[in-house]
């Protein structure tokens, strides 16, 4: 991949952040890397996600997390967490989950690369475009059961109707 006027510029497989970081600096994508993860926002088509990418070399393990910035409140923990189990039963790749410090509604995915623990371009571009995209597909149903007082069940069904025909 030639990302024109960037620090990185990946060709070939890479390492994973370098081609994350190449990917992100193509898509004028900020983001801010470490030894092991990069983090970074990109807009959705609801919100504003919190991309990281935690590379754990032992493993050749990628890990992928889209934060959308939902926290859940105590009293509605509950629904979220049957929404969360409905939610992933529909997913066919990651899942949703809440981290127990500070109610904090995630995607996760983790990949396992190769014995050479390289990433190709496209295996970068749809690990970030899935989780974009789930994070987008399940974001009105979040929504639907904190703030709209809907039940789980009635959540997901009213986000998950698709437009049919033509516009």
């Amino acid at each position: 991949m030639r990302a024109g006027d960037t620090r990185y510029e990946v060709e070939e497989d890479a390492a994973p952040l370098d081609m994350l970081v190449a990917l992100f600096e193509a898509r004028g994508w900020p983001c801010e890397v470490g030894s092991e993860e990069i983090c970074g926002e990109i807009q959705g088509s609801w919100a504003k996600y919190q991309l990281r990418a935690i590379w754990r070399p032992e493993d050749r393990v990628l890990q992928v997390l889209c934060l959308p910035d939902i926290r859940i409140a105590a009293e509605k923990m509950g629904a979220a967490q049957e929404l969360v189990a409905l939610a992933n039963e529909q997913m066919w790749l990651g899942h949703f989950d809440i981290w127990s410090n500070g109610g904090v509604m995630l995607y996760r995915n983790g990949t396992l690369l190769g014995r050479e623990g390289l990433l190709s371009l496209d295996q970068a571009q749809s690990l970030v475009e899935l989780a974009v995209e789930e994070c987008d597909r399940f974001y009105p149903a979040f929504q639907f059961v904190l703030w709209g007082d809907k039940s789980p069940r009635e959540a997901l069904k009213a986000a998950m109707v698709d437009a049919a025909g033509e516009a």
